[in-house]
């Protein structure tokens, strides 16, 4: 679980650590359970120790700069054949994966730590071939009656 309480937020280059924008961005975040070894070695590795330790921390150990973020990004998505990505982008990916799960636009809205319904559905794009599987799902479940 990742608990959001604060964020880092960068006001004329000067760092601001503050608490989300919103009531509902506030919350608990459960991580998919093949993740957490990954996030596990991350922390051991990587992080700053203790409770107000950051995940990402610069050389000198305070916060990365935006742009130092953004080009190990451009770089890897780069590797993988998608220069085409933002990093903003993994989160529309996380929302459309959660919601073809079968999440529903409440659970996404408490997830993405929206305060409106309208908010949640900005991430919700429709993936490729989508509709194909839901007409076959809509088929098994009258085969099954």
């Amino acid at each position: 679980m990742i608990q959001v309480r604060r964020g880092v937020v960068w006001v004329n280059r000067k760092i601001q650590v503050e608490p989300p924008k919103s009531e509902a961005g506030i919350r608990d975040v459960a991580i998919p359970p093949h993740l957490i070894p990954i996030i596990k070695q991350h922390l051991e590795t990587y992080a700053a120790p203790g409770q107000e330790g950051l995940l990402f921390p610069a050389a000198n150990g305070r916060q990365q700069w935006p742009s130092t973020i953004t080009s190990y990004f451009k770089k890897a998505a780069e590797i993988a054949g998608r220069s085409d990505l933002r990093f903003h982008d993994l989160r529309h990916t996380g929302a459309v994966m959660a919601a073809q799960q079968g999440a529903t636009l409440a659970d996404l809205q408490a997830r993405l730590g929206h305060s409106t319904a309208n908010a949640a559905l900005l991430y919700q794009h429709t993936a490729k071939g989508r509709d194909q599987l839901i007409a076959e799902s809509l088929s098994n479940l009258v085969r099954r009656t």
